[in-house]
């Protein structure tokens, strides 16, 4: 017999089973092939079992250069281990290379395991540590993802953070937080009589620690178990609405309330045209046309996203005039002390809210000392109550609520409407802000005692 060869291997396939035995001594077992009738060619190693059975183990198919199979070497090199460790009496091969596979599978999935385990190990040691960062780490990672997207860059949260949340929670680990931590933050600022900001902060401290659990930094919002409402009470929506006589009151009063010029001027342009402070403070002088008398809001300084064109009424526009005066250098209507930008948003909020407090009410520290100057019978009143005032007076004088709504730049609420109604509504709005600006001016007269009031308030 001898050694199998390529040559014969490679033989013309007939009508039956082919089979090439290849010499070895009696007990060893023996290497053979067979070539088919459909041409496969195969390696086998044949023994005899304990039992005195005999077996033909596959080896694996031939190949000449190696590529599908095996080729002719390498199968005879896989018999002779198999024959040697037949001879070392593991006379039930196929048996002990099962067992052989079996085990060598349960090895893999073990180290698969035991990587899975230590990969969930490693997750939840991330985990752990990324809870242990600290609230100040959380809320610049809050920052740089969420707050960056506001108008402002989150200027004004992280104004009120590090005022008023930081220095209590800023050190603590982010699992460490509990509820009463939060409220801590929250007690102190009803403390000060600030309770709408209390609710505010409260809302933004929410929005951090709900950013945290979505990035598995921690599994529980702390502040999940505190009801809004509990924090400075329910909200009541303001009405507050200034009479004409408080009008004709805060045009004697302004003047001498310490207030800079662009400041009064601010007052006048907010009742007279309805917008709101931030819409104001956040204009530049390319948006203004006064010699037409128009100012457009764009969109990216309007709350809802979408531009409004003011006609100016005379009164209005000579308002505006006396801020281009002291602002007329600059780009920008209310620039910053370093004429690097606009001011803040609360500047003029700010400075109102410093002339209106009562006797009672200590004096803060830094601001005017004028604390009183512009205190009305009807209570406070601040930027936005302007805006409302404005309409209000607007409808009074017969201007219809959907035209006034129009000039406060409000959305639609009615869907169909949205959709349907595309009358723009410039001629009716021009109108409007005319006759409010006519009623101002007769509200400024010195001779005011001659004029009939259409709102007297309470």
């Amino acid at each position: 017999m001898g050694e199998i060869t390529d040559r014969q291997m490679n033989v013309k396939p007939s009508d039956k089973d082919i089979w090439i035995n290849e010499s070895a001594p009696k007990g060893h077992g023996r290497f053979i092939a067979r070539i088919m009738p459909s041409g496969d060619r195969l390696f086998y190693f044949r023994y005899t079992t304990s039992e005195g059975k005999r077996i033909r183990l596959p080896i694996g198919a031939y190949d000449r250069d190696g590529t599908s199979g095996i080729t002719l070497k390498v199968a005879r090199q896989r018999a002779r281990e198999l024959a040697t460790l037949y001879l070392a009496g593991t006379t039930d091969l196929r048996e002990h290379l099962e067992a052989e596979e079996a085990a060598r599978i349960a090895g893999r999935e073990a180290e698969m395991a035991r990587l899975a385990a230590n990969k969930a190990k490693s997750v939840a040691e991330a985990h752990y540590q990324a809870a242990r960062k600290s609230v100040n780490d959380l809320f610049e990672h809050w920052a740089k993802i969420d707050l960056i997207n506001r108008k402002d860059g989150g200027a004004e949260v992280r104004r009120m953070f590090k005022k008023d949340v930081l220095p209590t929670l800023g050190k603590l680990a982010v699992a460490d937080v509990k509820k009463g931590h939060i409220v801590e933050v929250t007690d102190a600022l009803l403390a000060r009589g600030v309770n709408r900001m209390a609710k505010q902060i409260f809302s933004l401290i929410r929005q951090m620690f709900r950013f945290a659990v979505d990035r598995d930094l921690i599994e529980h919002d702390p502040s999940a178990s505190i009801r809004k409402a509990k924090i400075g009470g329910k909200d009541t929506e303001r009405d507050r609405v200034l009479s004409e006589d408080e009008i004709t009151y805060l045009v004697k009063m302004i003047p001498d309330a310490g207030l800079l010029v662009t400041t009064q001027a601010a007052v006048w342009i907010a009742l007279s045209t309805c917008c709101r402070i931030g819409e104001l403070l956040g204009a530049h002088w390319e948006h203004l046309d006064l010699d037409k008398g128009i100012w457009l809001i764009p969109a990216e300084n309007s709350k809802n996203g979408k531009p409004l064109t003011v006609y100016l009424s005379p009164f209005a526009a000579r308002q505006f005039q006396r801020l281009r005066e002291v602002n007329g250098g600059t780009q920008w209507c209310y620039p910053n002390r370093h004429k690097s930008g606009t001011v803040s948003s609360k500047t003029v909020t700010k400075q109102l809210g410093d002339r209106q407090r009562k006797s009672d009410q200590t004096i803060i520290t830094n601001r005017s000392s004028k604390s009183s100057a512009l205190l009305l019978p009807g209570g406070k009143w601040t930027p936005h109550d302007l805006r409302r005032t404005g309409a209000t007076i607007m409808t009074a004088l017969g201007v219809l609520p959907e035209v006034a709504d129009r000039c406060l730049n409000h959305t639609e609420e009615n869907k169909l409407k949205r959709i349907y109604q595309h009358h723009t509504y410039a001629k009716e709005m021009a109108a409007a802000w005319s006759l409010l600006g006519e009623r101002l001016e007769l509200l400024s007269r010195p001779d005011i005692d001659n004029v009939v009031m259409i709102n007297r308030g309470n």
